[in-house]
C-alpha cells in the first residue's frame, strides 16, 4: 500500500514541553515521552476502557502492555505523554513503517476525553515530528469514530483511501 500526501504542509504545530488548562480547569503538562515514563505508561493503559480500544490496541494484560512498549518507546518512534499531577491522560507515538514514514496512534484516558487534551495531544506529537524532522504521517480510523475523523481534519489530515471499515488520512508536516 502506497499513501498519497498532500502537496502542502499543515502548517506548524507546537512542541513540547508545554502546559496547557484543560476544559475541567486540570493543568496537563505535555513532554516528549520515553522509558522513564514506561510505568505511568503501563498504569493508564491498565486502566484504559477495553471498549475504546481499537485496533487491538492498547492491549489489555500487563505483559502484553509491557511488550508493546517496549516497541513504541523505541528511540525510533516520537512519543508524547499527557500528564496530570504526574497521572498519564494521554499518550500518542508516531511509529515508522517500512516505507520511512510514521504511523500515528493517539490514546486519552477514559476520564480526560472530551475535555480538549486529545487536540493539545495531537497538536504536540505533531510538532514534536516537525522538529525531528519526519515529513510523512498516516493513520487509519474506524469509519464511524466521528469524532476523531472531525479531529484529524482540523489538524490538516487528509482521507486518502475510505474503501473498507477503516478509513486511512495522511498529513505532510513539512
Amino acid at each position: 500500500m502506497t499513501t498519497e500526501y498532500p502537496d502542502e504542509p499543515a502548517g506548524e504545530f507546537p512542541a513540547p514541553p508545554r502546559t496547557v488548562t484543560d476544559r475541567e480547569d486540570r493543568e496537563i503538562d505535555l513532554r516528549a515521552a520515553d522509558e522513564g515514563d514506561r510505568e505511568q505508561l503501563v498504569e493508564m493503559y491498565l486502566d484504559f476502557d477495553p471498549a475504546d480500544r481499537a485496533q487491538g490496541i492498547p492491549p489489555i494484560k500487563e505483559h502484553a502492555i509491557e511488550r508493546w512498549l517496549d516497541t513504541i518507546l523505541d528511540e525510533e518512534c516520537v512519543n508524547v505523554v499527557a500528564l496530570n499531577d504526574g497521572v498519564a491522560a494521554g499518550h500518542a507515538t508516531l511509529v515508522p513503517d517500512n516505507e520511512g514514514d510514521y504511523e500515528l496512534a493517539i490514546f486519552v484516558l477514559q476520564a480526560f476525553q472530551g475535555s480538549g487534551i486529545g487536540t493539545v495531544l495531537l497538536e504536540t506529537l505533531l510538532g514534536q515530528g516537525q522538529t525531528e524532522g519526519i515529513e510523512h504521517v498516516w493513520l487509519t480510523v474506524e469509519r464511524w469514530n466521528d469524532p476523531a475523523i472531525a479531529l484529524y481534519r482540523k489538524m490538516g489530515f487528509e482521507t486518502q483511501n475510505a474503501e473498507s471499515f477503516e478509513i486511512e488520512m495522511a498529513i505532510r508536516l513539512l
